[in-house]
């Protein structure tokens, strides 16, 4: 086990370093001018010049990034071009909504999506299996941003019970508002993500019931439901945490959009609006950070994985 910890740390080190040269020299190639977007459209030349000169963006690009990575190594992600604001304590703030939203839209999609996909695979060949397994790929297909305007138009126009858009001016000082704020959003990637869960549930289900164990059970006298809960779900939770490395990904991604739909303050919409205005510093801040998120959560999975299913702790022995 710990030389399994050990390799999956080299790996995630190599990881981010190889995500952070890759973040740092696409953004250079394919970002236009900052130094010109700070000084306007009618700036001359030699202003231009003069702006790129003090924010260092005339040094080798190879000494620009040793530069940022050994602010890395600190703990410093730089400080914002445009505001000149650190990158860091920002990206915390904005943290405190991304991170509750795809924690939340996890808990719901976990709550849906593993009964509803234990109930499909035991009724599958019985109408209610079916439909459930028919709106399941409905729901998996649907595009985020819609699936929120259908949320918004039934929850929050026609019965009021949430906020249409935004977030507490104070954050989490007023928690009920802001986790009142955060419902409708984590719902929606929620419905989304427990969709694929109850796809993966199901599949992992049906190979439960034609293993032995259960069979040995159901003769021994229980109903093949209690003998898939009692000693088939270990087996089918163990399949659904291996997913979850994934899938905790995609939630991060659904989270730019569903913040912009919804106008949270989060990660995601920062991100959209540093990239409009070309802030290289924060935008590669923003990206390495969300990229370490998921490295990090899929470290964090695999130790889990590893913990909980003893056929891969011998096979590592």
């Amino acid at each position: 086990m710990t030389r399994f910890v050990l390799g999956r740390v080299v790996l995630l080190l190599i990881g981010l370093l190889v995500a952070s040269a890759l973040i740092f020299f696409t953004l250079r190639l394919l970002s236009g001018d900052v130094a010109q977007v700070i000084a306007g459209t009618q700036s001359s030349p030699a202003q231009v010049a003069a702006i790129r000169k003090s924010l260092g963006l005339d040094r080798p690009l190879i000494l620009q990034y040793l530069e940022w990575l050994g602010g890395l190594v600190h703990g410093d992600l730089g400080t914002s071009l445009v505001t000149g604001s650190s990158v860091s304590s920002q990206l915390v703030q904005k943290f405190s909504v991304t991170l509750p939203l795809a924690g939340l839209s996890l808990v719901f999609g976990l709550v849906l999506g593993i009964p509803l996909g234990v109930l499909s695979a035991l009724k599958r060949r019985k109408l209610s299996g079916t439909v459930i397994s028919i709106i399941a790929q409905a729901f998996a297909a649907v595009p985020a941003v819609w699936g929120g305007m259908i949320l918004i138009a039934v929850f929050a126009v026609a019965i009021r019970v949430f906020p249409t858009q935004g977030y507490p001016t104070d954050g989490w000082a007023e928690p009920g508002q802001a986790l009142r704020s955060l419902i409708l959003p984590a719902l929606t990637l929620g419905v989304i993500e427990g969709a694929v869960i109850l796809r993966f549930t199901r599949s992992a289900t049906l190979g439960a019931l034609g293993e032995d164990y259960v069979r040995t059970a159901a003769a021994k006298g229980l109903t093949r439901t209690q003998a898939v809960i009692r000693h088939g779900l270990p087996n089918v939770m163990l399949s659904v945490v291996a997913v979850l490395g994934v899938q905790i990904a995609g939630l991060l991604v659904g989270a730019v959009l569903v913040e912009q739909l919804f106008a949270l303050p989060g990660v995601g919409r920062m991100l959209v609006s540093d990239v409009g205005v070309r802030d290289l510093t924060k935008v590669q801040g923003e990206l390495l950070a969300l990229t370490g998120l998921v490295l990090v959560l899929g470290f964090a999975v695999d130790l889990i994985h590893r913990l909980v299913d003893p056929r891969l702790r011998e096979r590592d022995s």
